[in-house]
């Protein structure tokens, strides 16, 4: 996004995973009416920022959901 462009930033969720990962989502909704899962992963001083729209993130979910089921067998 453009750097003049005003977001609203909302936390939903902040948790850890393996290895001293922290992952943190956040609601972002842009003034242009767009609204945004922000997705955030820091791996000691290194921090991948990713935005992804509604879709992909049901999609994301599905995959990573049935990732867990099969590996949890």
């Amino acid at each position: 996004m453009t750097s003049g462009t005003s977001e609203t930033v909302a936390e939903i969720e902040q948790f850890h995973a393996p290895y001293g990962r922290e992952i943190r989502l956040h609601d972002v909704s842009y003034e242009t009416g767009l609204k945004l899962l922000r997705i955030t992963i820091k791996e000691g001083r290194r921090i991948t920022v990713i935005e992804i729209d509604a879709e992909t993130a049901a999609h994301w979910s599905r995959s990573m959901a049935d990732w867990a089921a099969r590996s949890a067998r």
